[in-house]
């Protein structure tokens, strides 16, 4: 199977990506996950407060859910790490990064999740993290 790529015609749609802090532009509303891996987060009053340290798809459907993401710590040590539903993230292409409503503070108050925690095959376990960021699981009801 060859392999296929956008290049862009020039179409009005454009997408920033960061990559090691530097926003790029492209006319491709898509982005690859391992550009979304580092981009940063800010809060609502536009401060950093993190960065995406990956995504969780789900298999079937192939639809982003979780974004994992780090704040804190110096150097990588002392550094967190919380699942956020990729539905609290939104792209803010002025900012080159995602915003979310929440505070570091609602980040560390969240049900903890970690790499290889086998709760996010428990949909209870799930329905509670949604529960606590008050949006909608994205499996539905």
């Amino acid at each position: 199977m060859a392999a296929s790529t956008f290049t862009g015609t020039g179409d009005t749609t454009r997408m920033s990506g960061t990559t090691g802090g530097t926003a790029t532009t492209s006319p491709n509303p898509l982005i690859e996950s391992d550009r979304v891996e580092g981009t940063s987060v800010y809060g609502a009053d536009n401060s950093h407060i993190g960065t995406i340290e990956r995504l969780m798809i789900e298999k079937v459907s192939g639809q982003v859910t979780y974004a994992v993401v780090t704040f804190g710590g110096f150097l990588g040590l002392g550094e967190e790490s919380f699942t956020v539903p990729w539905g609290k993230l939104t792209y803010d292409t002025d900012l080159g990064g995602y915003k979310t409503d929440l505070s570091p503070d609602q980040l560390r108050g969240a049900p903890a999740f970690g790499r290889g925690d086998t709760g996010l095959s428990d949909r209870d376990r799930e329905r509670e993290l949604h529960s606590y960021y008050g949006v909608s699981p994205y499996w539905g009801l």
